[in-house]
């Protein structure tokens, strides 16, 4: 039986502006993009080539005023490729949030990602509070870029925080909860609320420290994602298969957890 994979965390962006998109972030990370082009066409291809079958899409708002239309990309993606699962973006500093929040309820985003280094403010600035009091009170997924060391602005332990402060908040800490800060993401994260992805993680982790988050948090609390454009799919699905994994913790990650979890399929089931 043919393997199910979804990808949980990837970015697209508009062809006229995707390329110099792609730059921007390779340049901000000084890592080389793998997968070259950052459209929603290019993802298709990259993913394609291991069977994937849903794709988590998002783009962040790095200025109040780009909100909307990046809102609107995203959902015009989503009606053109029904393989997308659209998250939307705010900004703490944007006017009308409450507004903009009632339309992504209405046109039903799966979530909304958020990424503190980019956007420049502290996962736990009270200015931000509104959007997590808004999704904790509508059951609405945070995806949240965590953990880049040469910044403040996105620590675990800031995460950690919010989520005692709103307990009924979901959220998704990217890249094994928290990229480059990885055991600070491991000794302070406790609400089980808080769900993980293993994009890009698996190139700098040992198979040991991989393995220990799995035991920790449980591997029913991951969703594999490829951060594309930064990551080529199969390059990706290479690393994880390698962790010595049973097939039935290899398989929610893979594809089972995303579908109960953000799909809302309690089996797991993919209905496509």
């Amino acid at each position: 039986m043919r393997k199910r994979i979804i990808d949980g965390h990837a970015h697209i962006f508009p062809q006229k502006i995707a390329e110099k998109a792609v730059a921007s972030i390779g340049g901000f990370y000084d890592l080389e993009m793998r997968a070259g082009r950052g459209t929603g066409e290019a993802l298709l291809e990259s993913g394609g080539k291991i069977g994937t079958e849903r794709y988590l899409v998002c783009s962040t708002a790095t200025h109040p005023g780009q909100v909307q239309s990046i809102n609107d990309f995203i959902l015009e993606e989503t009606r053109k490729h029904p393989e997308f699962v659209g998250f939307a973006t705010l900004h703490p500093e944007m006017e009308g949030l409450e507004e903009e929040f009632g339309r992504i309820l209405e046109r039903g985003y799966a979530g909304i990602k958020l990424h503190p280094d980019f956007q420049q403010f502290a996962i736990d600035d009270e200015q931000a509070f509104p959007i997590y009091r808004m999704a904790a009170e509508t059951g609405l997924f945070i995806l949240f870029h965590t953990g880049d060391a040469r910044y403040e602005f996105s620590s675990p332990r800031k995460l950690a925080a919010v989520t005692e402060k709103f307990p009924s908040l979901f959220c998704i800490a990217a890249h094994f909860g928290g990229y480059q800060r990885w055991q600070e993401a491991y000794d302070c994260y406790e609400s089980p609320r808080i769900y993980m992805d293993t994009s890009s993680a698996l190139f700098r982790l040992t198979e040991e420290e991989a393995l220990r988050f799995f035991e920790k948090f449980g591997w029913d609390h991951f969703f594999w994602g490829t951060d594309f454009p930064m990551w080529k799919h199969e390059e990706e699905l290479a690393r994880f298969e390698a962790l010595p994994l049973g097939r039935e913790a290899q398989e929610a990650i893979l594809a089972g957890n995303f579908a109960r979890v953000i799909l809302k399929e309690p089996d797991g089931v993919l209905n496509l």
